[in-house]
């Protein structure tokens, strides 16, 4: 007799940027090495077409920031939204996965809510630090939360949403097992060379807002710093941006896009200025003492202020529940008071190891319950999967 191929469960993921590609990468391998049989959907970029998505269009289309900056694409966006929702209804997944980008996935949980589909968010809105009264708009959402930050849950609960700690990727980023031999090697450095990683984003709508800033920081570094190499790594994506504004740098940086290669400069860092964001977390996992700053669009970071609640802005001092690292943000970010700082970074021992002493504070709190983040993520997604009665509520 003809046995009917058994039905696997379709899990659909929707990433908007390099970073949630990387997660998303990342749960699709944990997904599949617990159960082999799932299909996967979605949108998503080259670590989620690795795992087996095949993306409904570019995940590019959705990777830009800031306010004034969606502007200009608002129709576009619209009409990626209208497409992944109505693809989402049509293929009725079993769970659907959005991961961060909330200025996207959130609207599209909203427009699939009546579709009676599991839901799991991964990665939390960042609403404790700024606009926290947009927590109102989150219940019947999703069935799961999943969060990167320990103090998360304890928030989340505070408004009467559950959420669950995951553990945080960095600690999957490989970025504290570079060889700084290898990288000197590559490139021909001297062993006594200082390599100064800059490192200004990963987003095509933020890059050009750093790159010169970074440029004339150099130049003043290169008079007062003998030997210093510059190493920028860089996404694929902005490679050529970088590429064209570095041309006319003093000093030519080491442009860097292979993964291992930029783990490999952390290594044989001696000190980094870097953008605010996730970057902060590998170069303190890699033990790289770092300034951290940032510019966006003025009326941008006007708008922020008013709205921004927790008293730091790069994630290390976040979780250290201190100033660990110094944050020169927007009128800060000038050559100046960067090269200064730098210069100061590289010149003094002892601030370098009070700033090994709380990355390593740091590194502890994110670690995953148990087994590694994307595993322990897994276990959240397969539990809805498996659960018959978990609930869908419709959003007001």
């Amino acid at each position: 007799m003809h046995q009917s191929a058994r039905y696997e469960p379709l899990i659909y993921l929707i990433a908007g940027e390099q970073s949630g590609d990387v997660l998303g990468g990342r749960l699709m391998e944990a997904l599949r090495a617990a159960r082999p049989g799932l299909r996967f959907a979605g949108v998503g970029g080259p670590r989620m077409v690795e795992q087996g998505l095949d993306p409904i269009f570019p995940m590019q289309d959705l990777a830009v920031m800031g306010l004034l900056e969606v502007l200009p694409r608002i129709r576009h966006l619209r009409r990626r939204l209208l497409q992944a929702a109505e693809d989402v209804r049509a293929r009725h997944p079993d769970v659907l996965v959005t991961i961060d980008s909330p200025g996207f996935t959130l609207r599209l949980l909203r427009l699939v809510a009546g579709a009676d589909i599991r839901r799991v968010h991964y990665v939390a809105p960042q609403v404790w630090a700024w606009r926290e009264h947009r927590v109102r708009e989150f219940p019947g959402l999703w069935e799961r939360l999943l969060c990167l930050l320990p103090f998360e849950p304890d928030f989340f609960a505070g408004h009467g949403l559950p959420a669950t700690f995951v553990g945080h990727p960095v600690l999957q980023s490989g970025a504290d097992r570079g060889d700084p031999a290898r990288f000197r090697a590559t490139h021909g450095l001297a062993a006594d060379a200082k390599v100064l990683v800059l490192m200004p984003g990963s987003r095509r709508s933020e890059v050009p807002q750093l790159l010169p800033v970074f440029g004339a920081t150099l130049a003043l570094l290169a008079e007062r710093v003998p030997g210093l190499v510059p190493v920028v790594p860089v996404a694929s994506a902005v490679a050529d941006t970088v590429r064209h504004a570095a041309a006319s740098w003093p000093v030519q940086p080491i442009i860097v896009t292979e993964l291992a290669d930029k783990h490999d400069a952390y290594a044989a860092a001696a000190a980094a200025l870097t953008k605010s964001g996730t970057s902060t977390l590998e170069l303190a996992l890699a033990g790289v003492p770092m300034a951290v700053t940032y510019r966006v669009n003025p009326l941008t970071a006007a708008i922020a202020r008013r709205l921004i609640r927790v008293p730091h802005v790069a994630m290390v001092n976040l979780l250290a529940g201190r100033a660990a690292v110094p944050e020169l943000l927007q009128r800060d970010c000038r050559p100046a008071r960067l090269a200064e700082t730098v210069e100061r970074l590289l010149g003094d021992p002892a601030a370098a190891l009070a700033q090994r002493a709380a990355f390593r504070e740091v590194a502890e709190r994110l670690r995953a319950p148990s087994g590694t983040p994307a595993e322990s993520a897994a276990r959240e997604v397969l539990a809805v999967l498996a659960d018959p009665d978990a609930q869908r509520p419709s959003v007001m």
